[in-house]
């Protein structure tokens, strides 16, 4: 590991301040971030910690919805009988995303902005465009069993490995962030993550004198929510694929839905083809089956992971059934 400055910042602007010089780094739980620099893929000059900032509060909104402060743990935040019972597609994912101990630790904040466990890009070995730009994608060609199916590119086939996330894009959650001289913005999820195109490098749109003060939930939408993780083994891993999935139904007929997916793309992916497919049709398995086509039209494996293409068809399927029935 390369040797490193620390502080810790007593508020938020203090903060923004400290992490504008020359190769510096938020630090919160660091359960991503350490292991990257003990591999000297991450090399920051200086680590400002945030871990102790205000930012823990889980708090309802008078329009009925929830924010969540970035610092709010993982595990604080599945807990929360608030979101059990409101939000349960994203307790759902954060049980699925980590043992006790890591959710003890990781914030909100952090897993949204957490890197792949693309091994190409842990091993320096390898060229890397996401890691040393111009290096080429070393999984192109390789063992690419656990890479991506949708928009990815010739530069990067890497997938994003949060499992939280997946669930906050199905429901529409907003991304508040603090900037240099006080300065705000509010992103919806949805464009905050980037496809990789030709700079697979920049994955948010996170500026570098930003960070990430909280998570807007809105009021929950109609309909069960679900959270189906397909992995490798029982006990906690990265998913090959995962569905979240928002389903209302009525007198046998889906009256709304939302659907996003986890390990299939450099982001967390929405379906708004597949949710379209749905809405206003009869909640059968062929109904499901055609959502699940329109979902994968423009998958597109590249050799080891084909099979996740109808995996993904498959998972989607199961979990749109079961949403419907039970919604």
């Amino acid at each position: 590991m390369k040797a490193f400055t620390y502080e810790r910042a007593m508020d938020a602007d203090a903060a923004i301040a400290a992490v504008t010089r020359g190769g510096a780094r938020f630090i919160s739980g660091g359960t991503n971030l350490l292991d990257l620099m003990k591999l000297e893929i991450e090399r920051p000059a200086h680590l400002v910690d945030i871990s102790r900032l205000p930012l823990r509060d889980i708090e309802d909104l008078p329009d009925g919805g929830i924010r969540i402060g970035a610092q709010a743990a993982n595990s604080d935040t599945a807990a929360d009988m608030r979101i059990r019972s409101r939000y349960r597609v994203l307790a759902e994912a954060l049980l699925a995303g980590a043992s006790g101990q890591l959710r003890n630790k990781a914030s909100v904040g952090g897993n949204l902005l957490q890197r792949t466990r693309c091994p190409y890009f842990y091993d320096p070995l390898y060229g890397c465009n996401k890691r040393a730009p111009g290096t080429g994608c070393s999984a192109i060609g390789g063992i690419n069993r656990i890479h991506a199916i949708l928009g990815a590119s010739d530069a990067c086939i890497a997938v994003h490995p949060s499992d939280m996330a997946v669930a906050m894009v199905a429901l529409e959650a907003r991304i508040e962030l603090l900037g240099s001289g006080g300065a705000t913005r509010v992103v919806p999820i949805g464009d905050f993550h980037r496809l990789p195109g030709d700079t697979p490098e920049i994955e948010t749109v996170l500026r570098a004198d930003e960070m990430i003060t909280g998570v807007v939930l809105p009021a929950p939408p109609p309909g069960r929510q679900m959270y189906r993780k397909v992995r490798d083994r029982a006990s906690y891993e990265f998913a090959l694929v995962s569905v979240a999935a928002i389903v209302a139904a009525e007198q046998g007929k889906i009256t709304s839905a939302r659907i996003a997916f986890g390990g299939v793309a450099h982001k967390p992916w929405r379906s708004l083809e597949a949710e379209g497919a749905l809405v206003g049709r009869p909640a059968t398995m062929a109904t499901y089956r055609a959502a699940a086509e329109l979902a994968m039209k423009d998958a597109a494996g590249r050799g080891h992971n084909d099979f996740k293409i109808d995996l993904a068809r498959r998972t989607l399927c199961r979990t749109l059934a079961q949403a419907a029935q039970e919604g």
